[in-house]
């Protein structure tokens, strides 16, 4: 390296450079927890209150019922899921018999879903009662033999839950229990509440998290129980204000996603603290939460904060109970983080940034040190990153030069479930390569410049143009189509697709639009379209999709 650590200037005093991590898993931590904190409130869910002591109990239930179904040790067992308490209690379940869990998201189409529930090879699929018909159209196409439902109100508090299949009639389905179809509370009450013992080993697979590739193709990244718990640790660690037993945290990122696993999922769960679950993260849903909650920690992704800004039941509240704003997937504006202070007296925030292959996070603003708007921060404790050279990927690039950035750590995936040669390409000498392009500057801060990949991320998704694409040539009147991310005030950036018509077809936009809703789900769906006559393309024929986008930036300046 041309540098040797130079972030550790920027650390507080408080965080040690390298952490002596403590060999425990995420299902003994919550052991520990049940018995150190018994009545300290693990998830909140509408009004309903979990302690440590009934969420240990319902892991154990559960982890019966899951032996009992046939999931043994290195098993995968799905989640298709929101935020809910059920998502919490599958995880450590699956955790606590050695089984793997394989997150899935519930936006996800038949197509989409199908497919990485074939590739993650999951015996067990838990998902909503509402989901459920999708879940049988393509169980036949996956390696699912038991699927069990959830339903919204499982958990709420009384009489609310048994009056929501009555107004909420559009959120609850009845399910018609059968063979190879259950539901997670009769499988609750089912099990006696005993301890179950702990199957899962340090350098075990814990989850499957899965990252889409270039080509569109997702890839199911392996997190180890050491990789889950070092990363936990770390986050742990860096957040050192917090106090055991004490913090409460607003769980707005997803649980399926991988800054909403490690996050709000184990990161509270490791310091004892409670879960506020939102399964919806609407603006005003929100605020309702804040006022009913008053969470200490509030994480979210720069669309979450803009909606609030632009909210007056949110500009009006007194929110100096919050103690920290966690910004991922982009850095928050000056502007931002500047009515976020003036609306809570103060309020510290922290950008972190990370991929799924690393657990997912890999640095973070120091707390309570410089703020340096649109950077990502520092390296966590005993985190290592390089910038290197794009074309080689060997030579480290001097301060303030662009290349791609490296990451190694004990958070590092072990691999691609059943893709050596992505992995190969992905990690080499224990380094992940990134694909993201950035520079460091004289205090260890990093500021992403680029992506070397073209994903596009639009409010915290990432979305891989490909994947499009491929859709839009199914279209039997398209000839050509290409893909890309454009900057969207709200969203940091929107997708947009060129369209090549075959001769002698018409298209309108919203046909296209309509079309794409029924095969992606809905935030990959274009927001703009455009035809156009031709697309860029090199010698050999290959559309060139960074020259369309350096197009249409000049068409935009040129219409500023």
């Amino acid at each position: 390296m041309s540098f040797e650590r130079i972030w550790h200037k920027s650390y507080p005093t408080e965080v040690p450079r390298e952490i002596d991590f403590e060999k425990i898993t995420m299902p003994e931590v919550l052991a520990r927890n049940a018995k150190r904190f018994p009545d300290n409130v693990a998830l909140v869910y509408m009004g309903k209150r979990i302690s440590y002591k009934e969420l240990d109990s319902l892991v154990n239930r559960f982890a019966r019922a899951l032996k009992d179904l046939g999931v043994g040790k290195g098993d995968k067992v799905a989640m298709l899921l929101p935020n809910i308490p059920q998502i919490v209690i599958s995880n450590y379940a699956t955790y606590r018999i050695g089984a793997v869990t394989a997150m899935n998201n519930p936006l996800y189409t038949e197509r989409e879903l199908s497919y990485q529930l074939d590739d993650s090879d999951a015996k067990v699929l838990v998902t909503l009662d509402l989901l459920l018909p999708r879940a049988l159209a393509i169980k036949d196409q996956t390696k699912i033999e038991s699927i069990i439902t959830c339903h919204i109100n499982d958990y709420l508090p009384f009489p609310v839950k048994q009056l929501f299949p009555f107004v909420k009639k559009d959120m609850y389905r009845k399910v018609e229990v059968g063979p190879g179809v259950f539901e997670f509370m009769d499988l609750v009450r089912r099990y006696p509440n005993t301890p179950v013992e702990n199957e899962a080993e340090w350098d075990d697979v814990g989850a499957l998290l899965y990252t889409g590739g270039t080509t569109g193709v997702s890839k199911g990244a392996m997190l180890t129980h050491a990789n889950l718990s070092c990363n936990t640790q770390q986050l742990r660690t860096w957040f050192y204000t917090f106090k055991d037993g004490e913090e409460s945290m607003l769980a707005v990122f997803p649980f399926f996603h991988a800054a909403g696993y490690t996050g709000p999922q184990n990161t509270t769960l490791l310091m004892a603290g409670a879960d506020i679950l939102v399964p919806r993260p609407e603006p005003d849903i929100i605020v309702d939460m804040l006022r009913k909650y008053r969470p200490s920690i509030v994480p979210g992704v720069p669309t979450i904060y803009v909606g609030l800004l632009n909210n007056e039941k949110f500009r009006n509240m007194d929110l100096s109970f919050i103690k920290m704003f966690i910004a991922g997937a982009a850095p928050l504006s000056l502007d931002t983080i500047n009515q976020l202070k003036e609306l809570t007296g103060g309020s510290g925030i922290v950008n972190v940034y990370g991929l799924t292959e690393i657990t997912p996070m890999g640095t973070a603003t120091p707390v309570g040190g410089k703020e340096k708007p649109g950077t990502v921060g520092v390296p966590l404790p005993s985190t290592d990153l390089r910038i290197v050279d794009v074309e080689t990927g060997t030579k480290d690039m001097p301060l303030g030069e662009p290349g791609e950035i490296l990451f190694k750590g004990p958070q590092v995936m072990k691999g691609y479930y059943k893709k050596p040669e992505e992995t190969a390409k992905a990690v080499r000498d224990g380094w992940v390569y990134t694909g993201d392009i950035g520079f460091m500057d004289e205090d260890g801060y990093i500021t992403i410049v680029d992506r070397k990949k073209d994903m596009i991320v639009a409010a915290g998704y990432n979305i891989f143009p490909q994947e499009v694409d491929e859709v839009l040539f199914q279209h039997p009147k398209v000839l050509e189509a290409c893909t890309i991310g454009v900057p969207d005030e709200y969203r940091g950036e929107t997708v947009k697709s060129y369209i090549v018509l075959k001769p002698g077809e018409s298209l309108d936009k919203e046909e296209v639009i309509s079309y794409c809703k029924e095969k992606l789900a809905a935030y990959k769906v274009p927001k703009i379209i455009e035809f156009i006559d031709e697309l860029p393309k090199s010698a050999v024929g290959k559309i060139l999709r960074r020259e369309l986008k350096e197009i249409d930036r000049k068409k935009r300046e040129g219409n500023e």
